[in-house]
């Protein structure tokens, strides 16, 4: 015993005097103050730095980095299932307030994964239906994307998972400070080095997890406590290592050092002062104090030889800067960066033309990023009015399910927008265009909910209550992941909460528009669940909202389709042929029925988006639903469009083609 005592006291001696590697190929025990020549599995984006700081990805797109401890755990030689890891990391987001995926610690029976894929599934898994038990997979993430496929509960969380990327238990990033008594929150991507801790007893079976900023000591009481019995998950050998991705948004991922034990070995402690500094985030550079000197000299005699010059180019080149542009504090992109990013506007790199002008692809490149520019038409009616509230509105709205906002440009009287890049365009050309491949039933329900979740957030959850009268399938953008964006807020409207829309003139695209609407011409909620209600139609039917009977001049709305063979006893034949049967029966019913009630003609017979939300996620049934005399909804509401085209599949058209909510 006195031996063993004088052994770990020699090893711990010799850590503080060693800055790098301590009995790395010790699989029971090692620490890493730097990873500078240490003998690691790496594979894809994961590159070591000359100063001994470990790169898992860069800002380059869809990529996957693996590392691990090359020496595995032996958990059948050892009559304990404890350990402890601790390791210091930082993430570095590309744009501030735009994060990629984070950073998986990992404990896996293998160090390859062959069929894992990046973005969301970590390089682990490629599929959500890829989980099962005999992947014996214990993980702790540090997750910067909320993900509702995987129930997470923010952007910014921590959460413990096994054998699945849907978290058993996670929590919000913060940690419990002993000095103030209470908890303070953390930033995950804020591009500063923390320090998490990662306990297992036994004993107790109870997993702790805690982090802090570096420099704080161990808080405690950890972030997070679970119970799991880790004996009914590991194999008799499992390696102990990290994995980490990036998506259609990208972040750069650091480890500065890490130390391990198991099986009731001391965990060694990391010696903060010897880990590897970070390079600095962003694109700035510290002068020293001989260069600002130089610099400052250099600048005056430049602006002295080129005054005369810079007035006379100055008037044909300025740019404006209003009072509301202070107050949203966007990034301000130059003329000549975007125009040197879309090669001079080519018609080329143009990404599609609307009703509010054109959108050409780009590449900017510091730092180096794809965008879609939209040149705003001047032919257009969209003027200053239009351009500052899109620029407001989306400059401060924050959603996994809307495009976002980079920055913008105005030189003289152009203005453009500049967005995230959605490679794969918008949702209408899947639906419409021969050239593209079909979307599976899978794939739209998953466009249809990511969508509600949008419109809940921007008529509940933001400051503010947004009305955005333009919801239709050419304004929803699918990311490299094929998640839902919804896009294009020229239109869009503000509102505090608790406060009526004021009466403004008929704005949005025939079809989509509720019939109370054209009446009154108030924008509200509403009018956007009734819109909801003919898109999701859209994206389950494969039918525009208004389309011409072939030989007929006449035309067939997509209420009245649906209407009539939900009528006749056939509400599935007027889902699109394309997904020739392949469908959740169950889904594409509640997809169907839920679009006509939210296509109800009464504002006050629709529901809310939250309720919406409920139906789709099935925590709440649909209502019982009725047809009843048009005629009557007519009297009530004024003029409304109703076809009495036939030829359908189903039967001919009626004019009884409105729903109404069972009382």
């Amino acid at each position: 015993m006195g031996f063993k005592i004088t052994l770990n006291f020699i090893v711990i001696y010799f850590w503080s005097l060693t800055p790098t590697i301590i009995l790395a190929q010790n699989s029971n025990q090692f620490i890493y103050q730097n990873f500078q020549g240490a003998k690691l599995h790496i594979d894809g984006a994961a590159t070591l730095h000359s100063n001994g700081l470990l790169q898992l990805t860069n800002y380059t797109k869809q990529l996957t980095a693996h590392v691990f401890h090359p020496t595995p755990l032996n958990f059948s030689s050892s009559s304990s299932y404890s350990f402890s890891t601790t390791f210091v990391f930082a993430m570095y987001p590309e744009i501030q307030t735009i994060s990629g995926h984070g950073i998986v610690f990992i404990l896996s029976p293998s160090m390859e994964f062959p069929s894992g894929v990046p973005g969301k599934f970590f390089g682990i898994f490629n599929s959500a239906a890829d989980f099962k038990p005999s992947d014996n997979i214990f993980a702790v993430e540090l997750d910067t994307i909320q993900d509702f496929e995987f129930n997470d509960i923010d952007s910014n969380h921590v959460g413990i998972n096994v054998n699945s990327l849907i978290s058993n238990v996670s929590a919000s990033a913060s940690y419990y400070s002993d000095v103030d008594k209470q908890n303070k929150s953390l930033n995950l991507t804020s591009a500063k080095p923390m320090q998490i801790w990662i306990d297992y007893n036994d004993k107790t079976m109870v997993f702790n997890v805690t982090l802090a900023p570096l420099g704080i000591l161990k808080p405690s009481r950890p972030l997070l406590s679970h119970h799991v019995n880790l004996s009914g998950i590991v194999r008799k050998t499992m390696y102990v290592g990290f994995t980490s991705s990036t998506g259609s948004v990208a972040s750069s991922h650091y480890l500065l050092g890490w130390s391990f034990a198991h099986g009731g070995n001391v965990m060694p402690t990391l010696d903060l002062s010897n880990l590897p500094k970070l390079p600095r985030y962003g694109n700035g550079r510290k002068l020293s104090v001989g260069s600002m000197i130089l610099l400052i000299v250099i600048s005056v005699i430049v602006v002295t030889i080129g005054l005369v010059y810079y007035m006379i180019r100055r008037k044909k080149f300025e740019e404006v800067v209003e009072d509301w542009e202070q107050e949203y504090l966007l990034q301000r992109f130059s003329y000549k960066d975007l125009y040197n990013a879309t090669k001079g506007f080519k018609d080329k790199e143009l990404l599609g033309v609307g009703g509010f002008g054109k959108v050409y692809r780009g590449v900017l490149k510091s730092p180096k990023l794809e965008v879609a520019v939209k040149k705003v038409s001047h032919g257009s009616g969209q003027g200053m009015k239009e351009f500052v509230a899109e620029v407001a509105c989306m400059g401060r709205l924050r959603h996994r399910n809307l495009v976002q906002l980079l920055g913008y440009c105005r030189r003289k009287c152009e203005l453009l927008l500049v967005y995230d890049y959605m490679p794969n365009g918008s949702l209408d050309k899947y639906l419409y265009e021969e050239d593209k491949p079909n979307l599976s039933w899978n794939a739209r329900f998953k466009v249809i909910r990511g969508v509600a979740s949008a419109l809940v957030y921007l008529h509940e959850e933001w400051e503010q209550v947004v009305v955005h009268r333009d919801v239709k399938a050419s304004n929803v953008m699918l990311d490299a992941d094929m998640n839902a964006r919804l896009g294009d807020f020229g239109l869009a409207r503000l509102y505090d909460h608790g406060t009526n829309p004021q009466t403004t003139h008929v704005v949005g695209t025939v079809g989509y528009l509720a019939p109370e609407l054209t009446r009154k011409g108030k924008a509200t909620i509403s009018t956007d669940v009734f819109s909801f209600g003919v898109f999701i139609l859209e994206v389950a039917c494969g039918k525009s909202p208004i389309t011409a009977l072939q030989g007929s001049s006449r035309e067939m709305y997509l209420i009245d389709w649906v209407y009539e063979c939900w009528k006749k006893g056939m509400i599935l034949e007027a889902c699109d042929p394309k997904l020739g049967g392949a469908y959740v029966v169950e889904e594409i019913e509640l997809v169907l029925k839920l679009g006509m009630l939210c296509c109800n003609p009464k504002p006050e017979g629709r529901p809310n988006m939250r309720q919406v939300m409920q139906f789709l996620n099935g925590d709440n049934p649909l209502p019982e639903m009725t047809p009843f005399d048009a005629k009557a909804a007519q009297a009530n509401l004024g003029s409304f469009p109703i076809s009495s085209a036939g030829n359908s599949a189903c039967a001919s058209y009626s004019n009884d083609s409105i729903l109404q909510v069972g009382r």
